[in-house]
């Protein structure tokens, strides 16, 4: 049995990548020892016992705060089956510091579709049926390296962009795992590669865009913060 340190769950629609668009609940898991400078979640960082609250308390919450519930897997697939979205979507934080596998499985067998955004700087362990977005963290403070089992298990890079550095990083990245690098199979796209600008800049938008066409790469926006939602 797993327990899970739980920031926050809510319901919104997916605003990045593959499933832009897609009603789903979120679940916000606490703890993350990666340490990105632009992280819009830093909250999420630590597990502090004096943080932790009670589970209607967490249900509650409508503001970011460090504070936190503690779920176990069924307790936790019964909380997220009462919402009507059919996508979940374990986020962070870094949640593959968890083991998802019994939790993710729960879910699944509800007719639900799961998703897992990490870093893939840890481990994943998910019910293989599930779908696995790497946003590769690379020279970050942390220290961490992304793992190639994670690169491995990825359904799809999604790369924060903010300067033309952060391109460079991405080509070497895939030049370390050529198989991620191919862009196109005569089928269709081998692994899809994401460029998400930081901060909706203009300027770093403008950058993603020239990269994903030159590269047969795609523009993931962001679109849940156009329309105003979480």
């Amino acid at each position: 049995m797993t327990v899970f340190a739980v920031n926050e769950i809510f319901e919104t629609f997916q605003g990045e990548a593959a499933f832009t668009g897609t009603p789903s609940v979120f679940v916000r898991l606490q703890g993350c020892p990666v340490g990105c400078a632009f992280c819009d979640t830093k909250m999420t960082w630590h597990v502090r016992p004096e943080h932790e609250i009670e589970v209607g308390a967490m249900i509650a919450k409508t503001e970011d705060a460090p504070t936190w519930a503690r779920l176990h897997d069924e307790d936790l697939a019964m909380l997220v089956g009462e919402f009507r979205a059919r996508h979940v979507v374990f986020t962070g934080g870094e949640p593959a510091l968890y083991d998802l596998t019994e939790v993710s499985r729960r879910l699944i067998d509800q007719g639900r579709t799961v998703q897992l955004e990490t870093s893939g700087t840890a481990l994943i362990r998910i019910d293989p049926h599930a779908w696995v977005t790497v946003s590769p963290k690379i020279d970050m403070p942390g220290g961490l390296k992304v793992l190639p089992a994670a690169v491995a298990r990825a359904n799809e890079i999604k790369m924060p962009i903010g300067k033309p550095a952060d391109i460079e990083k991405l080509q070497a990245f895939l030049a370390e795992h050529p198989a991620v690098g191919v862009a196109y199979t005569g089928s269709g796209p081998a692994l899809l590669i994401w460029l998400q600008p930081l901060s909706q800049s203009e300027k770093a938008t403008a950058l993603c865009m020239e990269a994903a066409a030159a590269n047969g790469w795609r523009l993931s926006l962001q679109t849940h913060k156009f329309v105003g939602v979480r």
